[in-house]
């Protein structure tokens, strides 16, 4: 039996779109607060126009309840325009480990088709190879294995329910590095 092939019935498809929080400033009363610089925000503004231009719009948004990654979401949406996704500020997100970052993902919603997880790094980085099947586009496997630098973001097939994903089950479908 072959293994199925998720972006041969997309309809069936949920999307999984990580995205690290944009470049921060160094320092702040505490690392929790450290809020985006200048270039951080166009950052995500650029994220926000590129997920809508591309298709990828979530149904909802799991984001951790750093500064940095709440002020990446709302430049992501105010460029999206996705104002009306809801959001879930997760504190158990800022100090994920991949692990425990999937748990929080295999806890979404069934009826969300299309999840956007903003956390940090090494997580996010980690979270988005772990679960990467090697297959799917191979630019951006090349792309992504330069790095995951602030504001970069993959877009995950899933194959699966939510509850049912593990590393290695799915497909990369794009990688975008950091640009406003």
């Amino acid at each position: 039996m072959t293994d199925p092939d998720p972006l041969a019935a997309p309809a069936a498809v949920r999307r999984l779109v990580v995205l690290r929080h944009g470049t921060a400033v160094g320092a702040a009363a505490s690392d929790h607060e450290r809020d985006l610089t200048e270039q951080g925000r166009a950052e995500a503004a650029g994220v926000g126009r590129w997920l809508r231009a591309e298709g990828h719009l979530p149904d909802a948004a799991l984001v951790s309840d750093a500064r940095r990654t709440r002020r990446t979401w709302e430049e992501v949406a105010a460029a999206g325009d996705l104002l009306d996704v809801p959001v879930e500020h997760a504190p158990a997100l800022y100090s994920a480990g991949p692990e425990s970052a999937l748990d929080l993902v295999r806890a979404t919603d069934t009826g969300v088709g299309t999840l956007l997880v903003v956390g940090h790094n090494p997580t996010v980085a980690s979270l988005a190879h772990l679960l990467h099947d090697g297959r799917g586009s191979e630019r951006a496997a090349l792309r992504m294995a330069q790095g995951y630098p602030p504001a970069a973001v993959t877009v995950l097939a899933v194959p699966v329910a939510w509850r049912d994903l593990a590393w290695g089950l799915a497909r990369l479908v794009d990688f975008r590095p950091p640009r406003p």
